[in-house]
């Protein structure tokens, strides 16, 4: 006879039981192993960025049409790089040679599309420029080559001679360099500002660690799907775009944990399964997590109404993270949560209730002086949204992008020194050959150009000609991207349009960023209705309501205004920041509004659920006391993720890292907190119109 002892690992564990561990188990170790699996995706993504201003511009722009017969008259696709070469005394004998040198070896380097050009001085005989045909067909590989061009020319020089790299291609490379850096530096910052602000929330060193793998595996899944896309040609990636997909990833996915963690820690306080605690919580947590996810991705989506390409790519490749984000929120984390249990909140193991604290206070406050809240939180929001217009959105010039100075600015400055300001980036014109010449007579009489002339065959000398169609060069005398550069393509469009029968377009630098700004500009004008629309109809649905969308809408239409405000007073004034490009408000506007939106579906989800047992005006203290914490918590880790962003030298990213993180924190701080609740306890039952509260609900 044979005793059974209690834990005898020979005895058979209950089938319900062993499911309870098994099911989750395999989850994450699903997960985990397709993590190790494409782990490097994340980092292969710059190498199939396009930084490149003419991608940006869509198929049927006249520049981005002009680029592409460029590419037939060059025999394929050129970023040219120019190596100025500069003393300030005249340029020596010795310099002379040592820059035919150069010139020779540098014909010598993989990835060129042509023959380097012979030498060319300045008229005042204090600089060279040598013309360099970087190849443009991988961007990732045009920038190694700029790179191998700059050891090249800056080894080896005269004393008193030195030598920079500029034009469209060491300006792409610069970018290259800086947005290369994104998958280290950048996750490494978001990452601990993540785990810094998960523990003191939590404090607890374990949870963190679930959340921030949960926000990785979501990182790596989104980049496995987007790198094939980006790599086939079926959307546009650029350095920006993988900014932001990978703080918004990192943010979303904390955001969801925040929010599901939340209602598992409530939970375990009425349970005592932890497990069954899990389930309650996911149940009660999916709709609007899901919601929230719907939101932000069909908003992300509506990018896709664009002319701008770059723009087309963000929509689609930020909801991509999202979607992933939402997916390891609702499967890894629950499953990892399941299985650890209450250890999760080691050493704290207790699930404090929430009656006291901060915002029990602040519900309380809300309940009794509703009126005065939202009224004086509205008119100062009012104040700050005065200043939105004063907002300098209108474009800066390339050189004014980066923060640090590079080396393509500086040579970009030393060329302009010495050289007419458009040498380096001439506008292109193409037209018919039988009319190129009366063509290049006319833009040369337009004022700001410098000379035009009708490309020649280098090794002919006469007119490359294309399909029946000719190449002007026009020489402007300012830099290719400045103010004065874009009105003067304007009168050379005039000007090629008084010769008859030439069907000239207009193409180069100087016209891509004209095209660009005008198309921003269309854009903010069509998007932003588009995307106010989308987001009613999803609070319609979800609240059963359309008064309340209609609230919520207008609060964070305020907030956003507010925000514009601030930023304008703090670009204008404090940084002293030349201006912003024209798509900054509507990237902020489509961040905001959406993740915006984000918080009052979490606040307004939960007041509908505590509203049919409890009326409208105690169903929305009890929301506001109960979500009041995770929902700070969850826009803390949203600001402080995309105030990452700053960490690359980027005007553009810059200002982005500061209106969306200052936004949310307004938004969550203020309009979430402050006067959504109050609005809400004042309107009361009305806000449901048409829908209904359960029977008995005030």
């Amino acid at each position: 006879m044979s005793l059974r002892l209690a834990g005898n690992p020979t005895d058979p564990v209950p089938p319900r039981v062993r499911a309870r561990w098994v099911v989750p188990a395999l989850v994450v170790l699903a997960w985990l192993v397709f993590g190790t699996v494409t782990a490097s995706f994340p980092g292969r993504l710059s190498q199939v960025q396009t930084n490149d201003g003419a991608a940006f511009l869509p198929a049927g722009a006249e520049a981005t049409e002009v680029a592409h017969l460029q590419e037939r008259f060059a025999g394929g696709k050129i970023q040219p790089a120019l190596v100025v070469y500069e003393r300030a005394t005249p340029i020596t004998g010795a310099d002379r040679a040592a820059i035919s040198a150069d010139a020779a070896a540098i014909g010598h380097l993989d990835g060129l599309a042509g023959p380097v050009s012979q030498p060319i001085p300045a008229p005042d005989g204090k600089a060279v420029q040598v013309v360099v045909p970087v190849s443009g067909v991988d961007g990732f590989a045009a920038g190694e080559t700029v790179r191998s061009l700059r050891d090249l020319v800056h080894a080896g020089l005269p004393a008193g001679l030195t030598a920079e790299v500029t034009g469209p291609g060491g300006f792409n490379a610069d970018f290259s360099e800086v947005f290369g850096g994104i998958d280290g530096s950048l996750l490494l910052i978001t990452a601990l500002a993540v785990v810094v602000i998960l523990v003191l929330v939590y404090r607890s060193p374990l949870l963190p660690v679930v959340v921030l793998a949960s926000a990785g595996l979501a990182l790596v899944a989104a980049s496995a799907v987007v790198y094939p896309l980006a790599s086939g040609g079926a959307l546009t990636l650029n350095g920006q775009t993988q900014g932001i997909l990978f703080i918004l990833v990192f943010g979303a996915s904390t955001d969801y944990a925040l929010l599901l963690v939340a209602r598992y820690r409530e939970e375990l306080t009425r349970q005592e399964s932890p497990r069954a605690a899990v389930v309650t919580a996911l149940r009660a947590s999916v709709e609007s997590i899901a919601a929230s996810a719907a939101t932000v991705v069909l908003g992300l989506l509506c990018m896709l109404f664009s002319e701008l390409t770059s723009n087309k790519g963000l929509g689609p490749v930020a909801a991509i993270g999202i979607g992933a984000s939402l997916l390891t929120s609702l499967t890894f984390l629950p499953a990892a949560l399941a299985l650890l249990g209450r250890a999760a909140f080691w050493p704290v193991r207790s699930a404090a209730k929430h009656r006291a604290g901060l915002w029990t206070r602040v519900s309380g406050l809300v309940g009794r002086r509703y009126r005065t809240v939202w009224v004086v939180t509205a008119l100062a929001l009012a104040v700050l949204a005065a200043f939105a217009p004063t907002l300098k959105s209108t474009g800066v010039s390339q050189a004014q992008v980066f923060l640090d100075r590079v080396e393509s600015v500086s040579g970009q400055d030393t060329l302009a020194e010495h050289f007419p300001g458009g040498a380096g980036d001439p506008v292109i014109v193409v037209a018919k050959r039988s009319e190129a010449d009366r063509v290049a007579a006319a833009v040369g009489q337009v004022p700001g150009v410098v000379g035009a002339r009708v490309s020649s065959d280098p090794g002919t000398g006469a007119p490359k000609v294309v399909d029946g169609l000719a190449e002007i060069e026009a020489v402007l005398s300012s830099p290719a991207d400045s103010g004065t550069a874009l009105s003067t393509v304007d009168k050379v469009r005039s000007a090629v349009r008084t010769v008859p029968g030439a069907e000239a377009k207009i193409g180069g630098q100087s016209a891509v960023q004209q095209e660009i700004r005008a198309a921003a500009e269309r854009d903010r004008a069509v998007i932003i209705p588009i995307v106010l629309l989308v987001i009613f109809g999803v609070l319609a649905l979800l609240l059963r309501s359309l008064l309340a969308p209609l609230m919520l809408i207008g609060t964070v239409v305020l907030s956003f205004a507010a925000t514009l405000g601030v930023g304008a007073l703090v670009f204008n004034h404090l940084l002293d920041f030349p201006g912003s490009d024209p798509s900054v408000p509507l990237y902020a506007f489509v961040f905001l509004v959406a993740l915006g939106i984000d918080y009052n579906i979490f606040l307004m989800h939960r007041v509908r659920e505590e509203a049919h047992g409890l009326g409208t005006r105690a169903g929305t203290l009890e929301a506001l006391s109960v979500t009041g914490g995770v929902i700070t918590s969850a826009g803390v880790v949203l600001a402080a993720t995309f105030a990452a962003l700053s960490v690359l030298p980027i005007l553009f990213m810059a200002q982005i890292a500061f209106l969306v993180a200052f936004g949310v924190l307004l938004d969550t701080l203020l309009v979430r907190s402050l006067l959504v609740p109050a609005l809400t306890v004042h309107i009361g039952r009305t806000l449901w119109w048409p829908g209904a509260l359960r029977k008995g609900a005030a």
